[in-house]
């Protein structure tokens, strides 16, 4: 069972050198989109996690400036417990090699029942959760996502979400949530973006995830009458504005993450029109796949 509590806290970090274990090859063939040498699927192997937690170091640590814990610069891979139990999503360049090298992208997604094996979402140990452990349904929080600083162009972003909105349809995800970053940790430099999200996007009560008290920073920084909704909008990091494209929210609240070097917001996103999206497209490829 997840606990629901506000006073969750957050799993401890496994020691990063233990043996990864085996991902499902046949769960990976539940997502599979390919775009020219480009595909996305889900990780098959131990081998392809290792290479989705290297890739994640390279950007979060050698690029963004994220704080090691001990042992992670060792290794050069960013990990913790979630990484046993969650699926990995992966974009993989084909025309760069069939090993580690073709990983160019890649997203931590994870499921209530996953959850329920460490007892906690990620998220809990920045955000009370409860409202949307609650949600009737499957949910899915998303997380650690990272692409090689030569793939952020559109068609790449494009086949990511694809990738994910393929595996809400097949595991019928009702609700997915997660932390999304700003860059910084300095409240006063993101107070546009920040208090745009909470006037123009704050979730609905019923949906409202709320950041723990001893980590909360209020998100009401400037008057909204000082705000220009259009601009503000387009200012945002792509995956922040990827899911507003989707209609999602932000809880109430944002929570400095020293470590990543950042200030996190709690995103939550209904998957209707996601399903509405790409329900049709996927039936169709289901159908093709058992015909062939």
């Amino acid at each position: 069972m997840i606990a629901a509590s506000a006073a969750q806290r957050p799993i401890p970090p496994i020691d990063p050198a233990p043996t990864l274990p085996e991902a499902d090859g046949a769960a990976g063939r539940i997502v599979d989109i390919v775009s020219g040498s480009l595909q996305v699927r889900l990780a098959e192997n131990a081998a392809d996690i290792d290479a989705a937690l290297a890739l994640r170091y390279r950007i979060f640590y050698e690029i963004m400036g994220a704080k090691p814990l001990p042992g992670t610069e060792q290794h050069r891979r960013d990990r913790d417990g979630y990484d046993q139990i969650c699926d990995h999503l992966l974009v993989l360049d084909h025309s760069r090699g069939s090993g580690a090298e073709a990983v160019v992208g890649t997203y931590r997604l994870i499921r209530r029942d996953a959850a329920s094996r460490l007892g906690a979402f990620y998220s809990a140990a920045e955000y009370d959760i409860a409202p949307l452990i609650a949600y009737p349904g499957e949910i899915l929080e998303l997380g650690r996502s990272c692409v090689d600083a030569g793939y952020r162009a559109r068609p790449v972003m494009q086949l990511l979400w694809s990738g994910i909105a393929s595996y809400v349809y097949r595991y019928e995800i009702a609700l997915m949530f997660g932390c999304a970053s700003l860059p910084g940790t300095d409240p006063e430099a993101l107070a546009l973006p920040l208090s745009y999200l909470y006037h123009h996007h704050l979730a609905p009560p019923a949906l409202r995830a709320r950041a723990l008290p001893e980590r909360f920073v209020d998100m009401r920084l400037l008057d909204p009458a000082t705000l220009d909704p259009p601009r503000n909008l387009a200012a945002l990091p792509p995956l922040i504005k990827g899911y507003l494209r989707l209609g999602g929210f932000v809880g109430d609240g944002a929570v400095i993450d020293h470590q990543f070097n950042t200030t996190d917001v709690c995103i939550v996103v209904k998957t209707d029109l996601v399903a509405e999206k790409y329900s049709r497209h996927y039936e169709r490829q289901s159908k093709e796949t058992w015909a062939a």
